[in-house]
Order: structure tokens, then sequence, then C-alpha cells
């Protein structure tokens, strides 16, 4: 190995070479991804976070430097100097941009030497993610993964120029901040200088950028990591990241106008495609009564069918039963679903049961045959007015759930989505935007026999729902909005209550006292009664947004360094034990019968 001098200056990056360069000296630095040794004749492929260009050894190259070549393995860092000039004719490789040109090297230093790696660094590596994550350092070293890293820098700097010309102030909000109650457990942070006292890490800057707003800086933005305690699954992380802003003086429709604009910019820059504005609009009621989701998939149809005024009249008790009980009898006709077989409508029938629905009922229709699980526990009307209902052809196959709302929402929704993604509906370059309106502004516990807040105790109501905040609090629409992307929740936000009267009012139908809602957030009320703007904001989840763009379906893809499902980090090993010094600083003892922290005496 040697050290780099002052006459050691990269000139480029590996792949920003082309034909236009031939005759160019350069010197390049980067990995070794293979070696090929041919006698005579040696080529090194050299690889940076640009791509791979070739270093060629031949009769012209001076002994020493062939010599070197010859001790170069795979994943060594080199240091190369040479001059560009064209392949051999039948040496061109149309697979790489830099493959009709090579470096013909006549200076060529060993900077580092390696192992050899646990697994070979190749795009789409099948190595079993444990593998790779442990040695997240080389897995970045994919071209695949360095690419999505890149477009998610990409992305990220869009989204600052953007906001920044549209007048968006850029403010770092807080990481140690006091635990406020936003649906998910906080991570708590002790202080060693305020003994038995924890902060938590923001689930949002939400309060804080409202904050900002009362401060009057009218239009905020952030790049904010957010952390929730929460189990995992394929598109959540314990810590993530938001696009995250706030506007003063603004209403829904500003708020849905500017994002757009974002998303525009942001497609038609990176991904060059023209995205058609204004989006689609739903209500949360219309989408749920037709999709069964809160963001559905909008690329096919598959839509929900209420047949519940026909399963009603019905003998057959699993249809008439789920009526009589407060809930509904909903179907959807997949077209051309008939090709599905029994073995194949059985699991869908274990794919509801999943969503909590107690079975499946069915029907398929071949040439003017009907073959179905629940048509002979009808009359002929009852199956023919459902059939008509549903617009059955030749090739169509029906599926139907009948239990309480909830759960049929559920099943349906997920279903109708599983369907297509069977049928290879689901394109990724098909790109359907969509925005949902008008959420329930609470949500009851049976449990708890209480309202909750949907969303957080700061959302505005419809303005015509403000007089049934008392009388029919399930009936109060919130002025709240996501945005969507083929079934996926990009972000969501709301209009914030600005008026301190109604907020009293909604602290009052969530059983929320004077006293505990000082508590919890007396800073922010008391903020509230120095002059407060009407505002709202939004928020995108960053880690979905750019996988979405790029047709990844784990957002661990587009983070350098994510978590696993248990919220471990199989590199580091983290969390871990905590030195006992440390812990006696911070005056906590760990209950070693139970592992879990208490505070000392």
């Amino acid at each position: 190995m040697t050290l780099l001098t002052a006459n050691d200056k990269r000139t480029c990056l590996c792949a920003a070479l082309n034909a236009s360069n031939i005759g160019d000296t350069v010197c390049l630095m980067g990995w070794v991804q293979r070696r090929r040794n041919l006698g005579s004749l040696m080529f090194i492929d050299l690889r940076d976070r640009s791509g791979i260009i070739q270093l060629a050894f031949d009769d012209n190259t001076s002994p020493d430097v062939f010599e070197t070549a010859l001790d170069v393995r795979p994943e060594y860092v080199l240091c190369a100097k040479g001059i560009v000039r064209s392949r051999a004719e039948g040496a061109i490789n149309k697979k790489l941009p830099t493959g009709d040109i090579e470096i013909a090297v006549d200076s060529l230093k060993i900077l580092s030497e390696s192992q050899t790696p646990p697994f070979e660094i190749v795009e789409n590596s099948k190595v079993r993610p444990e593998l790779r994550l442990k040695h997240r350092y080389l897995d970045l070293r994919r071209p695949d993964l360095q690419r999505h890293i890149l477009a998610r820098s990409e992305i990220t700097r869009i989204a600052r120029e953007y906001f920044a010309q549209n007048g968006f102030v850029d403010i770092e909000t807080p990481s140690l901040i006091a635990p406020t109650p936003e649906g998910a457990r906080d991570y708590l942070v002790p202080s060693r200088v305020h003994p038995g006292k924890f902060y938590a890490l923001p689930q949002s800057p939400q309060l804080y950028k409202q904050l900002l707003m009362v401060a009057g800086f009218d239009r905020y933005f952030q790049i904010a990591r957010c952390f929730r305690d929460e189990d995992l699954r394929a598109d959540r992380q314990p810590e993530f990241t938001q696009i995250d802003l706030e506007m003063s003086f603004v209403t829904e429709e500003d708020i849905i106008t500017i994002n757009e604009g974002f998303l525009s910019t942001l497609f038609e820059r990176f991904c060059n495609e023209k995205l058609e504005t204004p989006f689609p609009r739903l209500t949360y009621a219309e989408a749920m009564t037709r999709f069964g989701s809160d963001k559905p998939d909008m690329r096919f149809g598959f839509e929900l069918c209420d047949l519940s005024d026909i399963a009603a009249k019905s003998e057959f008790k699993v249809f008439s039963n789920a009526v009589k009980a407060g809930g509904s009898v909903r179907g959807i006709n997949v077209k051309g679903g008939a090709s599905f077989s029994r073995k194949e409508i059985d699991s869908l029938v274990e794919f509801v049961k999943t969503y909590r629905a107690k079975g499946l009922a069915w029907l398929k229709q071949v040439n003017g045959e009907q073959s179905s699980s629940y048509a002979k526990f009808l009359s002929d009307d009852e199956n023919n007015a459902i059939t008509a209902r549903l617009a059955v052809e030749d090739g169509d196959l029906v599926l139907i759930v009948a239990d309480k709302d909830a759960v049929v929402f559920d099943a349906l929704g997920a279903l109708r989505c599983e369907v297509a993604k069977r049928m290879g509906l689901l394109s990724p370059k098909d790109r359907k935007f969509l925005w949902v309106t008008d959420f329930p502004l609470f949500e009851y516990s049976e449990e708890d026999q209480r309202y909750y807040a949907k969303h957080h105790p700061f959302t505005m109501m419809k303005d015509e729902d403000i007089d049934l905040l008392e009388t029919d609090p399930a009936s109060v629409r919130a002025k709240a909005y996501d945005i969507v992307l083929n079934g996926t929740e990009l972000g969501g936000g709301s209009i914030r209550i600005h008026n301190p009267d109604i907020q009293k009012r909604l602290f009052s139908v969530l059983d929320l006292s004077e006293k505990e809602a000082n508590e919890k957030f007396g800073f922010l009320l008391e903020a509230f009664k120095y002059g407060v703007p009407p505002h709202g904001g939004l928020a995108f989840g960053l880690d979905r947004l750019v996988a979405l763009i790029l047709g990844l379906e784990d957002i661990r893809d587009v983070i350098a360094f994510p978590k696993v499902q248990n919220a471990s980090e199989l590199m580091t090993k983290c969390p871990s034990i905590a030195d006992p010094l440390a812990l006696q600083e911070l005056h906590i003892s760990i209950d070693s019968a139970s592992g879990e922290a208490a505070k000392s005496e």
C-alpha cells in the first residue's frame, strides 16, 4: 500500500468520462470490482459512486505498473493514472455508459487492501438481508443501493429548492423535547442534570412548527428527523424523515395547491414526468365506501358494492345476521378473475381471515355458467339481484364479505389490492395521485368508552360541523387531508385550531380537563393567548416518497443505515447494554429480575 501525494489529484469520477475525453490524461480513484488476467493483457474494472470504468494493462504498460496490477484483488482501493482511449473493436460493452472507452494505465497505486468480503458487491444481491445489514458499509457499495441513496439526496435537494423559492424558511426544531401524547410511544432520554426526569425524541415537530406560526414566520419548512417507538413493518422505521411544512393565513386549498406544485416539480425534474393537476379528491367517507380504505389504490377498479339491502331479507343467516347486527354485506367484482382456480380462491379465503373476516363468499361465471359458494342458500331473485348489482359478466369473479363495517372495509380493501397484485395490475410506473379529505375528527374506543382525536387534538373541524361537537362528535369532520399515491399515504396534514374557545370545547369532548390540558400542552396554550394566525400544514414521509418514486417495496433500500424489525441495528449491535457508571450518573438502576429500567430510590 502507498500514500497519496500532492500530485495525486483525482480529476473526475469514473463514469464522468466518455468518448469526448479520448486522449485526455486522467487520475481516477475507486474500488476494484474485478480483475481479468489474460497473460500479457489485463483489465481491472474500477468502481466509484458514479459507475465503472475499465483500466487496461498491455505490452505498453511499464513492468512495475503491470506487477502492481497483478497484486490487485476485489475491493482494493486504487489510484490509477493514464490516458483515455477507445476500446478495441469487438470489446465494446454496450451495457456500460463507459463501455466504449478504457484507461491505458501508466501509474497505479494500491491505496488500501481488502480482505475477501463476506458477499460479492453486485447489483440486486440475493444475499440474505441480515448478512448485508451486518456489513452495511459493504452493502452500500452496491451500485443499485448507491443509486437509491443518491436519488434520495437529489429529491431532498429539489424539495429544499422548491420550498425556498416559494417563501418557506428552513428552521431546525429541537430533538430533545417534552413528552407529548401523539399516538405512538415516545423514545425517552434520561436527564443527568435533572434526576428522575426525561426528554422525549420528537414523533414530529408538530407543536414547535405551530409555535413558529405564532412567532410570525408565516411559512416554515424542515427536513425533520422523527422517532416513534412502535412495531415495525416494511414501510416503517423507529426513526424516519419528514418533509415538514407549516403555513399561516391559509385554507386547505392553499396547502393542497402548494404541495401539488411540489410534487409536480419533483416528478418533472427527477422523473421527467408531467403530472396532471389538480389531483383527484375523495372524501374519507367516499373512499371507505368505494374502496374500503382511506388510502385507496386507484390503478384498477374492483370497487366495493353494498349488498346489505338484498342480504337483509335473505334466509341465509351469514348475510342477514351481519346486517341485523349493524354491519353490512359488501362485494367486489374482479373482472377477469374467473381464471382463479378453486385452490387460489381458497387462499383468498384465508387471506381475508387475517383481517378478522370470518369467511369469504364467492361466485364466478364462465360461458354463462355460474359456480358459487353461497348461491344455493339464496333464492333465485336474491341471486339475480346480487348478480345484476355487481354487473357480473363472463370471466368475472365475485367476492363477498359479511361482518361489522370495520371488518368488511378492512378485508375487502386489502382483498381488492391482493387480487390486483396476483393479476399483475400494479405497475409502479402507473402513478395515480389522490387527495383524501374530510376525515373524522374523532374515533371512539369501545374499550375505554371515550373519544380520541383521530389525528391530534389541535385539528380544526369543518365549519359546518362545529355545532355538532357536543351533540354528535362521531359525525364531526376534520379539516384534514392525506396525499395518496398508488395505495400508499405519502403525507398528511390539517388546518389547526387557533380559536381558544373551540380548543376548550374539543378538549371537553376528549374528557381532557383544563388541568390535564395545561399539564400536557401548557406551553402551547400559553402561547395561543398572544395572537395566533390561522394556520395549517402537512408532512411528507421522505423515505416512502423516495421508495415509491424508485419503485421499491422496502424503505430500508433508501435509508443508509436502517433498523430491522425488532428496532435493532445489526451493524453496530444497538441497542446495547449501558455502562453501569453511566446509569448511575443518570440515577437509573436496572431491575435484573424483569429487565425493566426503574428509577432509583
